[in-house]
């Protein structure tokens, strides 16, 4: 499995619909959008889990498009530092 950062999303942006963007292009194993612990209210960022080798694929396909009326930032997720 693969995973990808979505980064400047609109804040009132869902999982669904966020799902459903990816999926013109790949099947979507889930999509996680990061949430402040203490208001809910997103952060603006998500990650989205979808098959191996076809990361470049989507980032070509995604980063920069238009979502919300704000420019998506899409990249290869990083592994988180201990």
């Amino acid at each position: 499995m693969a995973r990808l950062f979505v980064g400047n999303l609109p804040f009132t942006t869902t999982e669904e619909e966020l799902a459903q963007f990816f999926r013109t292009e790949s099947q979507v194993d889930s999509v996680q959008i990061v949430r402040n612990p203490g208001t809910g209210r997103s952060k603006g960022f998500a990650f989205v889990d979808l098959n191996e080798g076809i990361v470049a694929k989507m980032v070509a396909a995604f980063n920069g498009q238009e979502l919300g009326g704000r420019k998506l930032t899409v990249s290869e997720a990083r592994s988180k530092r201990l």
